[in-house]
């Protein structure tokens, strides 16, 4: 790969950056105090992309202007004129053909002995002809290539140009544990029912609450459905601590009224009441508390899937 296409790859980079963190892409990866972060990496990259184009730009323009004035044995900037035989500062004058102080002479393509004459240009043994500036094998002429390893940058470009991976659903959260963990406390809730909840905060004051604040309420929470190998539904969301490698579920368990047919990646939009019924996570054994369901109706993915107030 030459530096032009780096380039333009660098260029192509930057400008799906810019294209995630414009809209609601950068989300899928993620989480969103991070898109100033995703801007300014776009930006750099095609700013990078810029320079190197410029840079090559005058370094060729000042290589032409090099070959042009310099004729053949004119000395460069700051090196003497060196005419052809002539000794250097305290070398003794060597003309051709003669030979130092006890070295035999030896003519011009003379063979020395046990050596066969090998003449001007000609090739060794196994060897091809090669004329002056003449590239070798695999090499272009004046153009060097950069390591073959450069074009490991169209994967990220390929990613999210053509692939572009939805946000992580059913077969993460069923092959992962639960990851609830002890909210440091539970603010007041507010009045008026039906009151709507995250799955975490439903889930932490369900199980380390023991209930207390979610009894006698209206229960209004999102997430999507996720089955287990027994067939026992679970309104899940990932949570999300930086971007989506690090995203984890929390599970709800579901009982009462709930669509004789679900499937998974489904978001429902599910009303219920508190039950005091747990069940224990069949990958990690965490605790997984149930919601008692009233009502349910689907709806639209959020256009930011993940829970990023988990574990605040």
């Amino acid at each position: 790969m030459n530096r032009l296409a780096q380039s333009a790859l660098l260029f192509l980079l930057g400008a799906t950056l810019l294209h995630a963190a414009t809209t609601d892409l950068y989300l899928r990866y993620v989480k969103s105090g991070l898109r100033p972060l995703v801007l300014l990496a776009g930006a750099v990259l095609i700013a990078t992309a810029a320079a190197t184009l410029w840079y090559d730009h005058r370094r060729g323009k000042a290589a032409a202007r090099g070959e042009a004035a310099v004729l053949p044995h004119e000395p460069r900037r700051g090196e003497a004129a060196v005419l052809p035989h002539e000794p250097r500062r305290g070398e003794a004058a060597v003309l051709p053909h003669e030979p130092r102080r006890g070295e035999a002479a030896v003519l011009p393509h003379e063979p020395r002995r046990g050596e066969a004459a090998v003449l001007p240009h000609e090739p060794r043994r196994g060897e091809a002809a090669v004329l002056p500036h003449e590239p070798r094998r695999g090499e272009a002429a004046a153009h060097p290539h950069e390591p073959r390893v450069s074009w490991l940058l169209t994967l990220p470009v390929l990613a999210l140009i053509l692939v572009a991976p939805p946000a992580l659903g059913s077969y993460s959260a069923a092959h992962t544990g639960t990851a609830l963990t002890k909210p440091f406390g539970f603010p007041d809730l507010p009045d008026g029912d039906p009151l709507r909840l995250g799955v975490a905060d439903y889930a932490g004051r369900a199980v380390y609450d023991d209930g207390r604040s979610l009894r006698g309420r209206q229960l209004k929470i999102t997430g999507f459905v996720t089955l287990d190998r027994t067939g026992t539904p679970y309104l899940v969301r990932m949570g999300l601590n930086c971007c989506a490698a690090d995203a984890q579920p929390v599970k709800i368990a579901l009982t009462g009224n709930v669509p004789p047919v679900l499937r998974p990646d489904t978001w429902l939009e599910v009303t219920g009441r508190y039950t005091p019924r747990r069940t224990r996570d069949p990958v990690n054994d965490g605790p997984i508390p149930y919601l008692e369901v009233t009502g349910s109706r689907p709806v639209a993915t959020p256009h930011d899937p993940y829970d990023e107030t988990w574990n605040t």
